[in-house]
């Protein structure tokens, strides 16, 4: 079988974005290296099967309300769209209250049916080493990318752009910091304008609260590394917190939470009007062009989560934090898209090459099957000549793709959830209708997109 595009990995965003380009009518050869017959494997330490689309992890999509949730308004989106994913998940659904969860055989079978049985879809069970020097493809190869493959990314792309953890620091909603506590400066007060000088949030620290929260790091209980990821090791960039803290009782305050240069103005004295340095501080430093989103700076960290909103809430000025995401530190092999990738999700280097899913820098089940069905539709564009405009980033999938190519800081990128966060603020809202309101503006301004794309398309 001749194909028109190659499609490399047969993860959720692979099988969605085959299923949008074969549904378009493109010949579609789909890699997947578990299965492969070559006697060389081809399986992974975390997958138990071979089939297409396998769930590794939960068994859930999240919250399918598509009202007051973020993910819940991409599940509209993404019916809309045709999505092979939602179709397959309605028929593997198991109660879960508001949350979407499915039966994941039942799930994976149903997906890896609809492509088996598609005249356009050729599955070859095979592993793929080399990203291809010409012709359309995508690479969807997911956190657990085979070890020659990885290579040659690598080698296209940079060894220092390739990351084989998540040293995820927790982000915060900008609007749940309580700026009558923190205030505005950069260190030194370094900058050559108002917001350079600006640019990062300050939380300080008394050393009493210092100590209780270095006592509440050491002492907090931790998630351990997966066998199969404990001899990937960690480098000192991404050490977490708390093995710092564990080196001794004032490491913290030489390392990220150092107060040198950092003068609180809450706390001014006649001799120093400007204010004193804290015992320590935390600081936060702006994650998306939005500036919705702040990153605790080095707060990367393997405590549970339930521990992490515990303990962080115990920061002066976080004592009402809402995360976007909470840390962690896992094996997970993704791409600095914001800084190699086009807003198509091309290669900038070779632009034959998209990336999507999960190695693109997103995270959750239900995003990276999203990057892959939108990767699917730019291609089968871009094979028909057509012009592509993006969703609009007031919708779930275009706030989404609009992080990953290029509104995300590409020096602290880090794989993220679909939240508001991402979405152009509605501050003019309170705060009780606000989620009401992105799910609402989100809506119509999808349907006008997706009514224009099908007008263009008659």
């Amino acid at each position: 079988m001749t194909h028109d595009i190659h499609i490399i990995g047969g993860g959720l965003a692979g099988c969605e974005a085959a299923w949008q380009l074969a549904q378009r009518g493109f010949m579609v050869r789909l890699s997947e290296m578990r299965g492969a017959k070559d006697g060389r494997g081809g399986g992974t330490a975390a997958h138990q099967t071979d089939t297409l689309a396998e769930l590794v992890c939960s068994n859930s999509f999240r919250s399918d309300d598509d009202e007051r949730n973020a993910v819940g308004l991409l599940h509209h989106e993404m019916r809309r769209l045709g999505s092979l994913v939602m179709q397959a998940g309605e028929v593997a659904r198991v109660p879960a209250g508001s949350a979407f969860a499915v039966d994941r055989e039942v799930f994976a079978a149903k997906v890896q049916q609809a492509l088996e049985a598609h005249p356009n879809v050729n599955i070859v069970r095979e592993i793929i080493e080399n990203l291809p020097d010409s012709g359309p493809t995508i690479v969807s190869t997911g956190p657990l990318t085979g070890s020659a493959l990885a290579e040659s990314i690598t080698r296209a792309t940079g060894a220092d752009r390739l990351h084989f953890f998540d040293a995820i620091a927790p982000i915060v909603h900008r609007d749940s910091i309580d700026m009558s506590v923190c205030w505005m400066q950069s260190r030194w007060n370094k900058g050559e304008s108002e917001n350079d000088r600006a640019a990062y949030i300050n939380c300080p620290m008394d050393q009493a609260q210092y100590l209780a929260f270095h006592e509440g790091l050491v002492e907090g209980e931790k998630t351990v590394f997966k066998e199969w990821e404990a001899n990937t090791p960690y480098f000192d960039g991404c050490m977490p917190i708390e093995v710092m803290a564990e080196r001794g009782v004032d490491t913290l305050r030489y390392g990220p939470m150092k107060p040198v240069g950092l003068d609180n103005p809450r706390d001014p004295t006649p001799e120093f009007p400007q204010g004193r340095w804290p015992y320590a501080v935390v600081q936060l430093r702006q994650d998306n062009a939005l500036g919705t989103l702040w990153n605790m700076v080095g707060f990367q960290t393997k405590l549970k989560h339930a521990e992490q909103v515990r303990l962080f809430r115990t920061i002066p000025g976080l004592e009402n934090a809402e995360f976007a995401r909470l840390g962690g530190l896992h094996r997970n092999t993704f791409i600095n898209s914001p800084e190699l990738l086009d807003r198509q999700l091309r290669l900038k280097s070779a632009p034959h090459i998209r990336f999507a899913g999960q190695i693109t820098g997103c995270e959750g089940y239900v995003e990276s099957a999203s990057i892959g069905l939108i990767a699917g539709m730019m291609a089968a564009a871009e094979l028909a000549g057509d012009a592509w405009t993006p969703p609009p980033p007031t919708s779930a999938l275009g706030a989404l793709l609009a992080h990953i190519t290029g509104d995300a800081a590409a020096d602290s990128f880090q794989p993220m959830n679909v939240n508001f966060g991402l979405f152009p603020p509605l501050l003019e809202v309170g705060k009780k209708q606000r989620k009401e309101a992105y799910t609402s503006r989100g809506k119509a301004e999808f349907g006008a997109w997706l009514a224009e794309r099908e007008l263009v398309a008659a």
